[in-house]
Order: C-alpha cells, then sequence, then structure tokens
C-alpha cells in the first residue's frame, strides 16, 4: 500500500470511529447509568483508533469524545452535569472553564496513552495480544482516574454538595468508584479492544494473501 493510500484508508478509519463516537454516545450503549454518574463504552473506539492509527489520530478521536460528551452534558438534565459543560447549571452552581478541562483533557489523553503503553510493551513482552489488553486497560484508567480526581479538584465541594454527601467524604466515594466501576469498565475495554484488534488483524491478513 502506497503512502496516499494508506493516508486514505486511515482517514476512512478515523471517519468510520468518530461516528461510532457520535452513535454511542446518543444511545444507551454508550453511557450505562449508574445513579450518580455513568459508565462509558465510549472510550473504546477511541482506545482502539489510538493503537492502530498513532497518538495523533487517537487525540483526535479522543476530542471528538470530548465534544459528544459535553453536547450530551448540555441537553441532558442530569443534576451534576455541570462538570462536563460550562452551558449546565444547578441552581447557583455553574459550569465553567475547567468543565471543558475535564471534559476533554483526559478524554484527549485517553487517545494518546494506549498508543505509547502498546508501543513499550511490545518491546517488552513481545506479545501482540497481551500488549494491546494492557493498552487498553491504560487507556480506560487514564480517563476514569484523570476525570474523577479533576472533578474533586476543580468541582469537589459543589459536586459533594449537589450530590447530598459530605465534601470529606467525596475522595473515599472516588477512590470506591475507581474500584467497583474504573476497573471493571477497564477490564471489559480489555477484553472488547483485544478481540476486535485480532479480528481486525485477521481480516487485513486475509486481504494480503488474497
Amino acid at each position: 500500500m502506497n503512502n496516499a493510500s494508506k493516508q486514505t484508508a486511515d482517514l476512512t478509519k478515523v471517519a468510520l470511529l468518530s461516528a461510532i463516537i457520535v452513535l454511542l454516545t446518543f444511545t444507551p450503549l454508550g453511557y450505562i447509568p449508574l445513579g450518580f454518574m455513568y459508565a462509558t463504552t465510549i472510550h473504546i473506539p477511541v482506545i482502539l483508533g489510538s493503537i492502530l492509527l498513532g497518538p495523533k489520530k487517537g487525540a483526535f478521536l479522543g476530542a471528538v469524545f470530548g465534544l459528544t460528551s459535553m453536547i450530551k452534558a448540555t441537553v441532558t438534565p442530569v443534576i451534576t452535569n455541570f462538570v462536563f459543560t460550562p452551558f449546565y447549571s444547578v441552581g447557583e452552581v455553574h459550569g465553567n472553564f475547567w468543565s471543558l478541562i475535564i471534559c476533554f483533557v483526559p478524554r484527549i489523553l485517553t487517545g494518546v496513552v494506549p498508543y505509547f503503553v502498546y508501543v513499550l510493551m511490545k518491546k517488552l513482552l513481545k506479545k501482540d495480544s497481551l500488549s494491546v489488553g494492557i493498552s487498553a486497560f491504560a487507556g480506560s484508567m487514564t480517563n476514569t482516574l484523570l476525570v474523577l480526581n479533576f472533578i474533586y479538584l476543580f468541582f469537589g465541594k459543589q459536586y459533594a454538595e449537589v450530590s447530598n454527601v459530605a465534601f470529606e467524604g467525596l475522595y473515599a466515594i472516588i477512590g470506591v468508584t475507581t474500584l467497583t466501576n474504573g476497573v471493571p469498565e477497564a477490564l471489559a475495554a480489555c477484553v472488547i479492544v483485544v478481540l476486535i484488534h485480532r479480528a481486525l488483524k485477521a481480516a487485513a491478513s486475509h486481504k494480503a494473501v488474497h
């Protein structure tokens, strides 16, 4: 495949993964409600894009993830959505510039971190599927840890207030959420990304033979 053909193929993949992100965002498949927050599957095409297409295109897919998250948070009446959009408020509590940081920075890095973890793991382990799985876990936890910690850092008191929890206990709740929600979410991402990656490799090998 020459360079022009590869660029066209990569752009097609970016467009397809972006469409999947948009589809997941605005269907129940993308955000699974867990009461006071959501478990997400939207990071999966971002992670896959990072591993397959590199950190730049991964960062773009992460930005698409962030943009769709902001739009959904703006139009969906969930009491804590002010942490993801400056255009949403609850009483005297308003989203602001830090909402954009929470919404975009973790998602963009979710499209960057997996690529570098994948490259490193392939050098160390020499096993492709295991490297993909570790990279997917790292990408998912990047999103979870940054979002939750940024919420605490930038909106801790306001988030505790609207969620009817004591601010002093909020970080403990974040820790529990990481273990009970973030880790299973990351393990699910490992399995799904590895399976899709294997399928794509098999399809590419079959095409190359023919």
